[in-house]
This record gives C-alpha cells, structure tokens and sequence, in this order.
C-alpha cells in the first residue's frame, strides 16, 4: 500500500486530570521537565501547560491538561493518557488518503493547534461510515515544520 505521507516521529503526549497542578509535581518538578508556555481554548474545553523533553530545535512535547469545564466536551480529563501527536510530513495529503481508506476524524478538521502548527486528530471510536479508528486511544495528526521534515530525510 502507497502512503501519499509519512509519520516523522512522536510529536507530543498529552496527559489530562482534573487539575494539572496535582500531576505537575511528578513531570515537572521529580522528573525535570522544562515548562515551556500555556495554551488555553474554550472551543477546546481546555487549560494545559506545555513542556518539552528531549533537545534539539524540535523537543518532544509533553502536555498537561484541564478541562475549563469538567461538564463540558470534549472532556480532556476522562481519559488519564488523552493522546499522542505525530509529525506528518503533508497532512492535507494524509487526511485525504485515510478518508478515503476508511479513517474516521473527530470533528473540527485540520485546524491550528496550541503550539501554531496544524493538526486534526483521528478519533478513537470507529462507526459504520469510517471503520478504522485510533481503538480507543486519541491520536493527533501534526504538520510538521520544513526542519523537521529535513531532518527526517538526512
């Protein structure tokens, strides 16, 4: 099977609870991850605060979560590990090609994410229209920048 794209590698993970501050001490402060900004969306029912691990230009991302509002969706605490992100190298190309071979997309298409670069995430419930789905975990697509897509090809 031709893939019109491939995945670079780990992007992020993101991890949710009901207050981030309560599993900060273990990824910030016992295992020394760096803090690196903080992203809030109301249409994503989200507060999270963005560290890295790893070096270069492109550390791995790691991302704690809160939902703004526990009632709301999506509920990004309710599932502890929420989902990980991969580097793409097209993603127009690779939403087009999965639709068609049957990948099923949460709503909201590709869209700028809280660290400025184009996602869309595949959802984890398959449905009769889609039948290929993440099997219960959330993965994140990520577009990724001309450096990374170089890097990948050294």
């Amino acid at each position: 099977m031709q893939r019109p794209f491939r995945v670079l590698g780990v992007q992020q993970i993101a991890i949710g609870a009901i207050n981030k501050n309560e599993i900060k001490n273990l990824w910030q402060d016992m295992l020394g991850f760096t803090f690196k900004s903080t992203f809030i969306s109301e249409k994503e029912n989200v507060d999270e605060d963005i560290f890295t691990i790893g070096g270069g230009d492109h550390p791995i991302e790691f991302d704690l979560m809160q939902p703004l509002d526990p009632e709301k969706k999506p509920a990004v605490h309710t599932t502890p590990l929420n989902h990980i992100g991969l580097w793409i190298d097209d993603l127009p190309k690779a939403v087009e090609w999965l639709t068609e071979q049957g990948v099923r997309f949460a709503p909201g298409g590709i869209r700028r994410g809280g660290d400025g670069h184009n996602i869309i995430f595949i959802h984890p419930k398959s449905n009769e229209e889609f039948p290929i789905s993440g099997y219960g975990v959330l993965i994140e697509l990520v577009q990724a920048p001309q450096e990374v897509i170089d890097q990948a090809t050294k």
